[in-house]
């Protein structure tokens, strides 16, 4: 993969800078040939002019003076003069090979329209530059050829061809070694973490990272140590899980293992007590039945394949129901259980579970408070969620318990849960119900005054107002 990268940058940067290099050289090119043909018909311009003051095309008996100028001329700017009159016909060669030819070529005849010209040849041999001469009207009279050999723009180019090589390899050299660091620099960070999740995937949930590296890196790692921590959390939660499970169905067991021993050990025990000791066993089984009838409605809880059966429910007539099967059980603790309905509330929901939610609540509520005590359920809502609250005016929960009153097994007293008959699931299997409704559950609580649970389901309308 570094390799890899390696070449993208690389190529990702050369790509450009080839673009770049080839354009500026065809610039400097066109740049050095306009600048030549500018020179070019500069001189022809300067020489058409001398040629018409000096009358050579109309005055012959200045021929010596003429072919001098034009000799000197050539020789001096190391070109090739040629000289036509408005026939074509070559009247003067700074070579002495064409004079009296006719030259039709089409910078002549551009110039003998009157149209200068300057432009290179085909085949990038020569640069041709031609002037018009004219006479004093302002006629036509000839035309002035110049032919510049573009040898100096080849020196020029292979000059400047050098030095464009050395920055080439200079800049490529300077690419290769960037595109090597900035692949390391990228690559390393992702072979550290490469290496930490393969390090996790063994099973060392402890590992960390070190953050390093751009922004992004370092966002990474965080993120990357923050999953890992909460899988650390998990594996430990999962452990404490398989812990308390061991221990909640083997003190059942120990149970009915004494029991059973102590039975088998007596030959001529009395009817009486192997009764006695049989209700006993019976009590320990349907404990164990409970634990794992939880675990398994936890378990079906936590199974994405497990949807909700949603349909539309009127809770207030789910909540009524729930209040009149636990009545008998707060009329034997003489506890007054108190029913407040501010709104008729239609939501979404599983009925079912939601229903074993909130019995779990109110039944808690119920257990832990004094004889003589009050439970209240209150139904409300707004616009957007519905509210169930269950107060209670029994012992409260200490502020270090209330953030772990919902993990699976926690008891806040061991003892007197297990007088009550609770195995520590309840509250897991209630706050699970209501997360996969989309909702929250909140805990208000103080030692000594009671409890209240809040929770929050989202609804689609609000029926009436009682």
């Amino acid at each position: 993969m570094r390799f890899r990268l390696f070449l993208a940058l690389l190529f990702i940067a050369l790509i450009p800078l080839s673009f770049f290099l080839y354009t500026v050289s065809l610039s400097i090119a066109d740049y050095y040939t306009n600048q030549m043909a500018n020179d070019l018909s500069y001189h022809a311009n300067i020489l058409s002019v001398s040629i018409s003051k000096a009358k050579y095309l109309v005055n012959e008996s200045r021929r010596p003076l003429f072919d001098d100028e034009i000799i000197r001329k050539s020789e001096t700017e190391s070109f090739r003069i040629l000289v036509v009159d408005s026939r074509g016909i070559v009247v003067n060669d700074s070579n002495r090979t064409d004079i009296g030819k006719t030259l039709v070529i089409p910078e002549i005849i551009d110039a003998l329209n009157k149209k200068d010209v300057a432009r290179m040849q085909k085949g990038n041999r020569n640069m041709y530059a031609a002037v018009s001469v004219l006479s004093e009207n302002s006629e036509v009279i000839g035309a002035v050829l110049l032919v510049a050999p573009v040898e100096a723009i080849n020196l020029f180019w292979v000059e400047v061809g050098g030095k464009f090589a050395l920055i080439a390899a200079v800049l490529v050299f300077v690419i290769f070694v960037l595109s090597l660091l900035f692949a390391n620099l990228i690559i390393n960070p992702l072979g550290k973490i490469l290496s930490s999740v393969r390090k996790i995937t063994d099973g060392h949930l402890n590992e960390r990272i070190a953050p390093t590296g751009s922004l992004e890196f370092v966002e990474l790692s965080k993120a990357f140590n923050d999953m890992t921590g909460k899988l650390e959390q998990i594996e430990t939660t999962r452990q404490e899980f398989v812990s308390n499970v061991s221990h909640e169905l083997k003190t059942p067991l120990s149970s009915m293992k004494v029991l059973s021993d102590t039975l088998l050990l007596m030959n001529d025990a009395p009817i009486d007590m192997y009764r006695e000791f049989m209700q006993d066993i019976n009590s320990e089984v349907d404990r164990m039945t409970a634990i794992i009838n939880e675990l398994l409605a936890l378990v079906k809880l936590d199974r994405s394949e497990n949807p909700l059966v949603v349909q539309q429910v009127k809770i207030n007539k789910t909540v009524e129901a729930i209040l009149k099967r636990l009545y008998p059980l707060a009329e034997q603790k003489n506890i007054e259980l108190l029913y407040q309905d501010v709104k008729s509330v239609v939501i979404d929901a599983d009925e079912m579970k939601l229903s074993l939610a909130i019995s779990n609540l109110v039944e808690n509520a119920i257990k832990y408070t004094n004889p003589g005590g009050t439970v209240k359920v209150i139904v409300d809502a707004d616009a957007q969620n519905l509210f169930i609250t269950i107060q209670d005016n029994g012992i409260g929960i200490a502020e270090e318990d209330q953030s772990k009153i919902f993990t699976r097994f926690y008891r806040v007293d061991k003892t007197r849960d297990r007088d009550t008959g609770g195995t520590g699931l309840g509250l897991a299997i209630t706050h699970k119900t209501v997360l996969l409704h989309n909702g929250s559950i909140r805990l208000v609580s103080k030692e000594g005054e009671g409890s209240s649970f809040i929770v929050r389901i989202p609804i689609h309308r609000v029926v009436k107002e009682i």
